[in-house]
């Protein structure tokens, strides 16, 4: 039987862990190309061979940008196109397999079954309904947890591999210089840094069996995989306690965003996030959510208090509020922690950066329109952090507030005045995290 061409439709991330879990290696494909969204600059790059496998793909496997998809399918005779990014509306996706249907092409979604790696160590899965819920916070409080209880946890994130691919296969972090060692990029430590300065291990990379082979011989030891998801991705490892977070900022996207429906219908335990600045109505719906696809699902209450260094910089001051650039995006939020402190803090005027914005970030705002008046701190590459430090310094404010999970004055110069935002995950009475990984502890003999 000859084999089917594929292409991979992804954003850097999922579409290559599809390719190694189930693609690479099985001699009834051929996997022509991947197409790329959501990310800049990722197009245009090849999955080297040494990672697709020299045998079948000796000269890698190109990535072409997805508005090439149509005809791509018709010049490569493409068979099957496989979705395989995240955070996306359901209206998108079918929208996408409409393209791929009309240009002769099957249109596939993998599935866990078939794309997560089971681990030799017990796994928690943090992961959520939406871009910017708080997979974060909620991430350090079961790591914390954890780790007062004398386990050794060791954190592996959503891929992120912006740079060079090869050299991104399995990379560890266990201290800030580890950061630079491997070139990260804004949005990288925005999610490693908050892991090593806390004193666990966290991996990422590429190849997710290689990598969690490596995280379970650590050599600072393994007693539990935290997996710390990316978007709204499903986990790549076979959870033994899956834990949601959900955002009543957004309520209904939990049942109408690929795949974080995947992730309310999996979960043991769900965290209904930011009810302290969620409305009432926001939260019921969510809560509605819940009974209505998995109410055997624990639900947890929980919110995301701020502080800030110094509020004397906000308050009766026109701001620039600075916010986690993927929240802001692909997120589409309205707002972010940096917004939530403006307002507590008493800021008299949150003002526009757009009349401001330079080179790639004025691309952002033309991609996504729907930003508003907030900042996203875009730093994929060299020329995007140059022109966030000149959008930020020329932006006509009187200070800045910073909402990204790290401070950007150790990447950046920032010429203003200005303040860090902090927030963790803060649990509403019971049931709560703890009683939950009472019982995981339990189970596994921990």
């Amino acid at each position: 039987m000859a084999k089917k061409n594929v292409i991979i439709i992804g954003a850097a991330g999922r579409d290559f862990h599809n390719f190694n879990t189930y693609f690479r290696g099985n001699q009834d494909y051929n996997v022509v190309a991947f197409t790329a969204a959501q990310i800049p600059d990722i197009d245009g790059r090849k999955y080297p061979a040494v990672l697709a496998g020299k045998d079948l793909y000796p000269d890698g496997i190109p990535i072409f940008a997805e508005a090439e998809l149509p005809t791509l399918i018709k010049e490569k005779n493409i068979d099957d196109c496989v979705f395989s990014y995240s955070d996306v509306p359901y209206n998108r996706v079918m929208n996408i397999s409409s393209v791929v249907n009309a240009a002769g092409a099957n249109f596939m979604l993998l599935g866990p079954g078939d794309t997560m790696v089971k681990s030799k160590k017990p796994v928690v899965a943090v992961v959520a309904t939406r871009t910017g819920c708080g997979k974060s916070q909620t991430s350090r409080k079961v790591i914390e947890d954890l780790m007062a209880r004398g386990l050794k946890v060791v954190a592996i994130r959503h891929p992120m591999p912006y740079g060079d691919l090869e050299k991104q296969a399995v990379q560890r972090f266990a201290t800030v210089e580890d950061l630079k060692k491997h070139k990260c990029t804004v949005e990288e430590m925005e999610e490693y840094e908050p892991h090593v300065v806390r004193g666990n291990v966290i991996y990422a990379g590429v190849d997710y069996e290689a990598i969690v082979r490596a995280a379970e011989q650590d050599p600072d030891g393994c007693d539990v995989i935290l997996w710390d998801g990316g978007n709204n991705d499903f986990s790549f490892y076979k959870p033994d306690l899956t834990i949601t977070v959900a955002d009543p900022h957004r309520p209904g996207a939990e049942l109408s965003y690929y795949p974080g429906e995947v992730n309310m219908r999996m979960a043991d335990a769900i965290i209904i996030n930011k009810m302290d600045t969620a409305s009432p109505e926001g939260i019921q719906i969510v809560r509605e959510s819940i009974a209505k696809v998995n109410p055997n699902a624990i639900v947890i209450d929980g919110a995301s208090p701020i502080s800030v260094d110094d509020p004397s910089v906000i308050k009766g001051k026109r701001v620039l509020v600075v916010e986690d650039g993927p929240t802001l995006t692909h997120g589409e939020m309205k707002i972010g922690a940096g917004t939530v402190a403006a307002k507590k803090f008493g800021a008299a005027e949150l003002v526009d950066p757009r009349p401001y914005t330079v080179g790639k970030l004025s691309e952002t705002f033309k991609i996504y329109p729907n930003i508003g008046v907030l900042l996203p701190a875009m730093g994929y590459s060299d020329q995007q952090l140059k022109d966030l430090e000149t959008t930020i310094n020329t932006t006509d404010c009187d200070s800045v507030v910073i909402g990204t999970p790290i401070d950007l004055n150790r990447i950046i110069n920032i010429s203003k005045p200005n303040t860090r935002v902090y927030y963790d995950l803060q649990e509403i009475g019971q049931p709560d995290l703890k009683g939950i990984l009472n019982d995981f502890v339990k189970k596994h003999n921990l």
